[in-house]
């Protein structure tokens, strides 16, 4: 290990350690956004030279976004066994899941699709500008900027007219709207 390799990876952790845990806590657990920024760091570590200079924390983000999603595979996993395993001995209660802090804006994420909503997450939690969004998740900045102006337009329409959780006709009528739109 060389004392430049060494600094350079000091730097680099250090201007992405906090921005990538925020980003993980906010589609994460603590426990698990803290293994996802131990992750990313390891992984800059090994594929330092692979870093952009003028782009690690976008480059970190792509890396916390794999191990995000390597996340949710996993989980899913676990979710089939365990549906399999609900058929041998129901569960006797079910935990509740907090509320979300603006329910309203919560719903209307949920109700896009995942590449919308990570887009907009992007973008307004992360703060990233549309060409670090593509370095992100490996499009063209061209590409973000026309899915983010869609995203945006889809969820000011959720939010302007919200489908009515339990009326089929209500969910039907604008939810499919917002869908055609895609």
């Amino acid at each position: 290990m060389t004392l430049a390799r060494q600094r350079r990876f000091e730097a680099i952790a250090a201007e992405v350690a906090e921005p990538v845990l925020r980003y993980a806590l906010r589609r994460a657990e603590a426990h698990t956004a803290d293994d996802v920024l131990a992750e990313t760091l390891l992984v800059a570590w090994r594929r330092l030279e692979e870093i952009p200079a003028d782009g690690a924390l976008p480059w970190c983000y792509a890396v916390a976004r794999n191990c995000l999603a390597n996340l949710a595979r996993s989980a899913r996993r676990q979710q089939n066994l365990v549906e399999r395993l609900v058929l041998l001995a129901p569960p006797v209660e079910v935990a509740e899941v907090a509320d979300a802090p603006d329910p309203r804006l919560h719903r209307a994420l949920m109700k896009l699709r995942d590449q919308d909503r990570e887009l907009l997450r992007l973008s307004a939690w992360e703060d990233l500008t549309p060409h670090e969004i593509a370095i992100v998740l490996g499009l063209k900045a061209s590409t973000v900027s026309v899915r983010l102006h869609r995203a945006r337009q889809r969820l000011a329409t959720l939010l302007k007219h919200p489908c009515k959780i339990g009326s089929p006709s209500g969910q039907e009528q604008v939810c499919k709207e917002v869908r055609d739109d895609r």
